[in-house]
Parts: C-alpha cells; sequence; structure tokens
C-alpha cells in the first residue's frame, strides 16, 4: 500500500479535461498534492484530537469512490473543500503556494487550488477502504486506541517519504513540514 497504488486509481485524463490542462501537467500536479494531503492528514493524526476528527470524517466517508476505478464525477467538491480546510487549517493557501512552486510544468496556484478539493474525497475514500479492511472497528474506535491513523497515512508516504525516490518526495514534504498540521483538532 503505497500512494503510487493511489496514483494508479486516479482518472488523470478526466482530472486534466476538469482543470483546462493537459495530462502530464494534471499528473505533475497530482503528485504533488497527493503527498501533500496525505501528509497533512498524517501531521493532525499525530494529534488525539485531530486522529478523532480525521476518524470521524472516514467513518461519514466509504470506500466506493475508489472501488472499481476512480470516476471524477462522482467526486464532491464542495465535500472536497472541507476536507482541505480541515487538513491545512489557516495555512491552506500557503500550502497551495508552496506546491504551485514545486509544479515545474506551470499551472500555478489556481491549478493547485482547484485540484486538491477533487483530490481530497477520493483519499479520504482510498483510506476509508484501507482502514476498514485492516480490522472490525470503526476508524473512530481505532482512533482511541493508538497512532493507527498516522501509522497507516505514513505507510502510504513510505514511512516518511525521504528515502530512495531520489528525495523528491521527501524534498516536497520538508519543504511544507512547518505547514502541514495545521488542520482541525
Amino acid at each position: 500500500m503505497d500512494i503510487d497504488d493511489l496514483l494508479a486509481q486516479l482518472p488523470i485524463d478526466q482530472i486534466a479535461a476538469s482543470l483546462g490542462v493537459d495530462e502530464d501537467t494534471a499528473e505533475q500536479a497530482t503528485r504533488q498534492a497527493l503527498p501533500a494531503l496525505i501528509g497533512g492528514m498524517q501531521a493532525n493524526a499525530q494529534d488525539a484530537d485531530g486522529a478523532a476528527s480525521l476518524a470521524k470524517a472516514l467513518d461519514d466517508h466509504d470506500d466506493d469512490l475508489v472501488g472499481g476505478g476512480v470516476d471524477l464525477g462522482r467526486v464532491n467538491t464542495d465535500d472536497g473543500e472541507k476536507i482541505v480546510s480541515n487538513v491545512f487549517g489557516g495555512n491552506r493557501d500557503q500550502v497551495v503556494n508552496q506546491l504551485a512552486g514545486f509544479n515545474s510544468k506551470g499551472g500555478g496556484s489556481d491549478l493547485i487550488g482547484k485540484l486538491l478539493p477533487m483530490l481530497a474525497p477520493i483519499v479520504l475514500s482510498y483510506l476509508a477502504g484501507k482502514v476498514k479492511s485492516g480490522g472490525s472497528a470503526a476508524p473512530s474506535q481505532q482512533a482511541s486506541s493508538g497512532g493507527g491513523l498516522a501509522d497507516i497515512l505514513g505507510g502510504l508516504l513510505g514511512g516518511g517519504g525521504g528515502s530512495g525516490s531520489g528525495g523528491g518526495l521527501g524534498d516536497l514534504l520538508g519543504s511544507l513540514g512547518g505547514l502541514l498540521g495545521g488542520g482541525k483538532r
């Protein structure tokens, strides 16, 4: 279970069409935005209140968005906006601008700002499937029993995101480090 598994399930062609960019630009932006979302969730889940908030969100989401392939038409971007706000809190604009700086294909902060709310419900759906398949307890019960959510999120990122892969993911998360964890607690 890692971020490449999730990335492989995303309809990059639909994302590109929705954003009005080519598929390469959409894929690169998605490769930046996904780790930021997951890293933000992980940072929040390391706090007890943040873990409880994330667990409640997982209780409210099912894995139906990712089961059998993602259809962007079924993604609720209003829900995505709420998720992004809960993940990044007051740091949302700074995270968007930082991610835009990592996207060498262009598109800027407008592209990232539109992309995050598309991806957030998909990430929650994917995560809900992983959590619920890992045991019979509801996510909120798992959250109260320890760092399970943070561990799952860390696993998605490859245990921290710096080792082996040329540093790209580690560099990205490192540059965002101070901004992650500003979300709902």
